[in-house]
């Protein structure tokens, strides 16, 4: 994919999928949106049941079934699914419409008896791409809806599979912390990977001048604002779900909470710091250029001066004026050529007691000799 497809392919789009005037509260599935597949975790201390479900009016049975039931969407395609799960889960109608115009920002919302929570999931299997996350939270499920299959979910799967760790033994917030948390701990190998290019690219660009540096120096500046505009709006969201008491999250999970919001100022502090590298770069590359085209510019210079004074005399030579003595000298070609000769080494060698010529050159080999 070129990179004027990939700049391209990272504009935030918002588009809904209901006209404008459309009353509030409407579900509709967006064009080309895949089918939903349901899949269900229920569990408890002692046992757990992973399933597929082809109708979702079966959950209506599991709900209760077991301390804690997860059901996770893939696929947004289909408004009467989506439907249907609101009424047996009792969602509100609101929260439902931000579910499938997935343009949403990361986001807190409580409603009566259940919490809303839309953040928004970075992968980079070609280009660096978001998807959109919403999780609601309820006593005893937590159901997550999202755009597509494949998430970075399945640590937090395994975990229940496994039985490792509090999850089992948790309740539905905790839960929805391991979510948040596998999805705000996706974000840190993506920022190192460009911590890393960053570096590269500032090793070549000490080391040669190619104009496609800059171009990619413009595209890592963009995937690091497109991080910065997913992580930030999670980083406010997360603050509503610490420091009140919340009768669907306890005040032990609220100290997990408060460690996930930790994670989202580390993420924002190393992005700014990036972005701040990629600035410093592109000054550092703009005045190499500078630098490269002043030394051209010097060189040009330094040239144009030595001939001058040997245009000059040339010139001088050149007027055919029968009283000038030279002309007439058998001698009188040698002399003008020493002259000439004299003057440009006379010029070199002030240039290079005024360290305009081969400074340059020292400075290089005395640093390569100290390294």
């Amino acid at each position: 994919m070129s990179k004027k497809k990939r700049r391209k392919k990272n504009r935030v789009r918002l588009r809904r999928v209901s006209d404008p005037g459309t009353a509030p509260g409407t579900v509709t599935a967006a064009p080309g949106a895949l089918k939903p597949v349901v899949h269900v975790f229920r569990y408890g201390p002692d046992d757990l049941q992973e399933e597929n479900i082809e109708k979702v009016d079966e959950l209506r049975d599991m709900l209760g079934s077991s301390p804690v039931v997860w059901i996770n969407v893939d696929g947004l395609g289909d408004a009467t699914t989506i439907k249907n799960l609101g009424e047996i889960f009792g969602l509100h109608a609101l929260a439902l419409e931000d579910v499938v115009n997935v343009h949403q920002r990361a986001k807190v919302e409580e409603y009566c008896e259940h919490l809303f929570i839309v953040v928004r999931m970075v992968s980079r299997p070609e280009h660096l791409e978001s998807e959109q996350i919403s999780m609601f939270l309820g006593k005893g499920f937590v159901l997550t809806f999202q755009e597509h299959p494949g998430d970075c979910l399945d640590p937090v799967r395994q975990r229940l599979r496994m039985g490792r760790g509090r999850l089992r033994t948790a309740g539905a917030d905790y839960l929805a912390y391991s979510l948040l948390d596998a999805i705000v701990d996706c974000y840190f190998p993506l920022v190192d990977d460009y911590g890393e290019q960053l570096e590269l690219l500032d090793e070549r660009i000490t080391a040669n001048y190619a104009p496609q540096l800059m171009h990619e120096l413009h595209d890592v500046r963009g995937d690091l604002m497109f991080l910065r505009r997913a992580i930030r709006p999670l980083r406010d969201a997360l603050v509503k779900l610490m420091p009140d008491p919340m009768s669907l999250i306890s005040a032990e999970t609220q100290f997990f909470m408060r460690d996930c919001y930790d994670h989202t100022i580390q993420l924002m502090d190393l992005l700014d710091t990036f972005r701040e590298m990629c600035s410093d770069l592109r000054d550092f590359y703009l005045t190499t250029i500078s630098n490269r085209m002043n030394e051209i510019m010097k060189v040009l210079t330094i040239i144009a001066t030595i001939f001058i004074p040997l245009s000059f005399i040339a010139g001088v030579y050149g007027m055919n004026f029968d009283n000038m003595p030279e002309l007439h000298w058998s001698l009188g070609y040698p002399f003008a050529l020493a002259i000439m000769s004299a003057v440009a080494i006379g010029l070199l060698i002030y240039f290079k007691n005024q360290k305009w010529i081969g400074g340059s050159n020292d400075v290089q080999s005395k640093k390569h000799d100290e390294e």
